[in-house]
C-alpha cells in the first residue's frame, strides 16, 4: 500500500498504524515534464497563409496519419472541405456531432480508412491511435497542458512523431514560450 507524502501528519500516523509495509514516494513538484521523441517546430505566417502552408506540408511531407488540430467547430468542417477539394482526404471531429458519429470517425480513423484528421480539442487527449506520426497545429491551444495533450497524440507507442505548430499572434507565440520552458523543449522554426 502506498499514501501520499501531500496528507497531513495525523493521517500519515493513522495510515502506518493499519498499513502493512508502507512508504512514502516523493514527487519533486519542481521537476519539468519533457516530450521525448518527438520533433517539434513552428512556422511564423499570417492566418491567411495558413491553408496554402498546410496544403504544401501536406504535400511535402512523408506520413502514416495526421491530425490536425484548429479551435473550433466551424474551422474544422470548413477546414476539412478545404483539404478535400486539394485532393486529400479527411474526416473531421468536433463536439456539434452525435456521439455515434464521433465514434465512427474515431474508428474508421483508427482502422486507417482516413490518413488526416481534422479536430477540435475533443480528440486532443486520451486516443490512442498507433499510426499517427504527425501533429498540426493549425490554431494553437489557449494553454500550455492542452498543447503537450495535442501533441503527445503523435509517436506514442515508442514511434518517432512530427509536431508542427503554426504561430500567427501574440497570444500563440506566449503559449509557444510556456510551452518551450515548462516541458524543457526546444521548438525550432521548421527548415525549409
Amino acid at each position: 500500500m502506498m499514501y501520499s507524502a501531500t496528507m497531513d501528519n495525523d493521517t500519515k500516523d493513522v495510515c502506518r498504524l493499519f498499513m502493512k509495509s508502507p512508504f512514502e514516494l516523493f514527487i519533486d513538484s519542481d521537476s519539468k515534464l519533457t516530450l521525448h521523441g518527438l520533433k517539434q517546430y513552428y512556422v511564423k505566417l499570417d492566418d491567411s497563409q495558413k491553408i496554402k502552408r498546410l496544403v504544401e506540408l501536406l504535400d511535402s511531407l512523408d506520413f502514416n496519419q495526421v491530425i490536425i488540430f484548429v479551435s473550433k467547430t466551424k474551422y474544422a468542417q470548413k477546414l476539412q472541405e478545404v483539404i478535400n477539394q486539394e485532393g486529400f482526404p479527411s474526416i473531421a471531429s468536433h463536439g456539434d456531432l452525435k456521439q455515434e458519429q464521433r465514434i465512427k470517425i474515431y474508428n474508421d480513423f483508427k482502422e486507417a480508412k482516413y490518413r488526416i484528421m481534422i479536430s477540435t480539442d475533443l480528440f486532443g487527449r486520451g486516443i490512442d491511435i498507433e499510426k499517427i506520426n504527425i501533429v498540426i497545429n493549425f490554431h494553437m491551444p489557449d494553454q500550455a497542458d492542452q498543447y503537450l495533450h495535442r501533441v503527445g497524440r503523435a509517436g506514442r507507442f515508442g514511434t518517432k512523431g512530427l509536431t508542427i505548430s503554426f504561430i500567427s499572434n501574440e497570444d500563440d507565440q506566449k503559449i509557444l514560450d510556456e510551452v518551450q520552458s515548462r516541458f524543457e523543449v526546444k521548438v525550432e522554426e521548421l527548415p525549409a
